[in-house]
């Protein structure tokens, strides 16, 4: 399992209409996308949810890598790279993934937090309270999901999870979900 997320930050006075409208008209491209998990279609809208910024950042959960870079070299991220610029793209080996209470709901929110691993202390200990983490999030009321994965070259952990309503209960930046393709999420490793 694969996570990966790009950010487009835009000016402040940005039409975030335009990003409705190009997910709105985009988004389905993805829903049967060989080696992906999911993708959810991510935005902040600056003043909306806490947020200080307006941003478009899609975050995927990859079966393979093989689906992963058939989508980057010549697929669907070509249209972003052509009206918005090459993007750094943030890619983290998954380490946990859990199905929540509301599974079947459509997600409204997303809530990323990323933290450090520490210093101190054994590896597996860490990833075992990662993991752990992932299935206290998954556990809590209105949430649709939960994962975590880790970036090695930074030594950061990301927790990711989806919720069916406006009040997640876990803390981080909160994103508005506009779409989710989730062609390979049944086979997402738990």
């Amino acid at each position: 399992m694969h996570a990966m997320q790009y950010e487009l930050t835009l000016p402040a006075d940005y039409d975030m209409g335009i990003i409705r409208r190009r997910v709105a008209s985009r988004g389905h491209l993805l829903d049967d996308w060989q080696g992906l998990g999911f993708k959810t279609y991510l935005m902040r809208e600056r003043g909306a949810l806490g947020s200080p910024v307006n941003q478009y950042a899609p975050f995927y959960l990859w079966n393979t890598g093989a689906g992963m870079n058939a989508f980057l070299w010549g697929g669907p991220f070509q249209g972003i790279v052509d009206d918005f610029g090459r993007p750094s793209v943030r890619q983290w080996s998954g380490l946990a993934y859990e199905e929540g209470g509301a599974a079947h709901s459509p997600a409204r929110v997303a809530v990323l937090r990323r933290e450090q691993v520490p210093d101190r202390g054994l590896l597996t200990d860490v990833m075992a309270d990662a993991a752990r983490e992932t299935e206290r999030l998954a556990g809590e009321d209105g949430a649709v999901l939960s994962a975590t994965a880790v970036d090695t070259s930074r030594w950061e952990l990301i927790h990711f999870s989806l919720w069916e309503n406006d009040t997640p209960k876990a803390d981080g930046d909160v994103y508005e979900v506009l779409h989710m393709s989730a062609p390979g999420r049944d086979r997402l490793p738990g």
